[in-house]
């Protein structure tokens, strides 16, 4: 802090939006601190596309597992198995090794870590911010900036504080447990380049539950936007059911993620957010590391332009080119979400439709290359007109 007597940017909340954040403004040779809560692990299946891979130059020992299938399990117990073609892979990370290594880089390239609690912020007459956090020992600290970024969460202080409408934030709350990977002998079931992806009402009522690699660990978790239902006795009998109750359990999370992105992400002034904080996790499937990494880069671009030109409206860049480039793709992953996982017999027959090897090819494609796959019309109009069978009653499930 001796070298700064004004921070270009702070950077509130370390994981991988933040940390994408803070590493592309240091790498541009501003002054930006990193402010991060030490110790805390989000619950995540921890699954990232190819694409990330390339976007983000990750670079491949970061991956504990390759899976190169998903298995879909209905509310009958009926599995269908989804293989990826053409050596393709979902990638597996474990989310504090990979946060970390996001941290570690943000400080090669410039970034000030520091490790605290984001307590509020001020805005000074001269257009600067003055935030003020809590030390681990206790000790309250205060520093300036010109712009902050607020990446701590979908339970963000950050935007609570600055954003209209961020305290109506809808949310599935996400319980889950890594556990020891079993000895095949005693898991047969178990498979260590598979993800499970099961569709049980017992198992979420409104969502989804997993069983996804880690290599030499497990992620076995569910979420559910239902306050009264039981995570942790879902999660329990996910165990039971894939015959992973008696594996070592190596640590418990939970935290709530975002249904939708938030309708406005800066505050007009100095302020952006990114990641959970503004929303950024896809529907139906609750995937948030990609878009958190693409959030926090294109909250670095709109903070860049705005210190370049002092027009606070450079900061509505980073909702704007977000929602252009992937906003179609979560409209349709949420009308799937409200639509299929709604009760026990439409996700039997949303699973009966995972079988269909158009739809597993276009799903494949859309989710290892992050878009929607245009090319494909006669498939796209095979897959319609299955679908329109399937809402009808027309084919069993």
């Amino acid at each position: 802090m001796e070298k700064h007597e004004i921070l270009d940017a702070v950077v509130v909340g370390g994981g991988p939006a933040g940390a994408t954040a803070a590493a592309e403004l240091a790498a541009r040779g501003l002054a930006v601190m990193l402010l991060d809560r030490a110790g805390r692990i989000k619950p995540c299946g921890g699954a990232v596309p190819p694409q990330l891979l390339r976007d983000f130059e990750i670079p491949d020992h970061l991956l504990v597992a390759h899976a190169t299938r998903a298995c879909i399990v209905s509310p009958t117990l009926r599995e269908v198995d989804m293989p990826i073609s053409r050596g393709g892979y979902v990638g597996m990370v474990d989310r504090d090794m990979f946060d970390e290594w996001l941290r570690e880089r943000a400080a090669d390239r410039g970034a000030i870590r520091e490790e605290g609690l984001f307590k509020a912020s001020r805005q000074e007459t001269d257009g600067t911010l003055t935030l003020e956090y809590q030390q681990k020992n206790g000790e309250i600290r205060e520093l300036r900036t010109r712009t902050m970024i607020g990446a701590d969460g979908a339970s963000s202080r950050v935007a609570k504080e600055n954003i209209p409408g961020a305290d109506q934030l809808q949310c599935v709350y996400a319980y889950h447990e890594v556990i020891r990977a079993p000895d095949p002998a005693h898991a047969p079931a178990f498979d260590g380049s598979r993800c499970d992806v099961h569709y049980r009402g017992t198992i979420s009522p409104d969502f989804y539950g997993w069983v996804f690699p880690h290599g030499d660990k497990v992620s076995v978790g569910s979420g559910s936007a239902h306050k009264g239902f039981s995570l942790r006795g879902s999660v329990s009998r996910l165990r039971a059911d894939t015959g992973l109750a008696e594996a070592e359990t190596l640590r418990r999370e939970g935290a709530p993620i975002p249904l939708k992105p938030l309708a406005r992400w800066d505050n007009g002034r100095n302020i952006v957010l990114a990641g959970d904080a503004a929303g950024v996790v896809a529907p139906a499937s609750g995937e948030g590391i990609y878009y958190a990494m693409t959030g926090g880069r294109l909250a670095a671009d709109a903070v860049s332009e705005f210190l370049l030109s002092g027009n606070p409206r450079a900061l509505g860049s980073a909702r704007k080119k977000f929602m252009k480039a992937h906003g179609r793709v979560f409209w349709v992953l949420g009308m799937m979400q409200r639509f299929w996982y709604r009760n026990d017999k439409r996700r039997e027959r949303f699973v009966s439709m995972c079988r269909d090897r158009d739809v597993q090819e276009l799903t494949w494609e859309a989710y290892l290359n992050k878009r929607l796959v245009r090319a494909k019309p006669l498939a796209h109009a095979r897959i319609f007109f299955k679908d329109m069978a399937h809402l009808m009653g027309l084919v069993a499930p």
